[in-house]
């Protein structure tokens, strides 16, 4: 008779795994935080894309609520539509569609964001999602927390480029 996959119970090391995946959604570490990228980001340099660069501010902001919000309902929610990639998760225009629009964005970004970190809080982190091809509420997770990490990036060397991130 075939062994059946033994599922990684929650134990003390991943209390400690859920506490540094938390970490790395909420906290600075080696790297710049949601917070500090999108901090006093002047009004009239959010659509601009300096040296040929392929994404504005805007772009890269609201690709980052997107992609976020697709990751976290597509483990929450199994009747989950993603968007069609990838026009889908970028703005066609590189500037806000209307005068909120930023500051909307990223509200949205958190609250989102808190939504996953509730379901941290209170879920088995490793155990497979059905819905969701099996992958586990940790590994979404981590996916949310490179795409992040590599849109910042892109985020600040924009900034760096407009000349508006801050001088160290």
């Amino acid at each position: 008779m075939p062994k059946k996959k033994a599922h990684l119970k929650s134990t003390d090391s991943s209390e400690g795994f859920r506490k540094e995946l938390i970490c790395h959604l909420t906290e600075e570490n080696a790297h710049a935080s949601f917070e500090a990228a999108v901090k006093d980001f002047p009004e009239n340099l959010r659509g601009a894309r300096p040296n040929d660069l392929p994404h504005s501010g805007w772009q890269l902001i609201e690709h980052l609520r997107i992609a976020q919000w697709d990751i976290i309902e597509y483990a929450r929610n199994p009747k989950h539509l993603s968007p069609e990639f990838p026009e889908g998760y970028w703005p066609q225009s590189p500037e806000p569609p209307y005068a909120n629009a930023w500051e909307k964005s990223i509200a949205t970004f958190r609250a989102d964001r808190q939504k996953l970190l509730a379901a941290l809080q209170k879920s088995d982190i490793l155990a497979p999602i059905p819905h969701a091809n099996n992958q586990t509420l940790a590994s979404k997770t981590i996916l949310i927390i490179d795409h992040n990490a590599y849109h910042l990036g892109q985020l600040i060397l924009l900034r760096r480029l407009l000349n508006i991130w801050p001088q160290s």
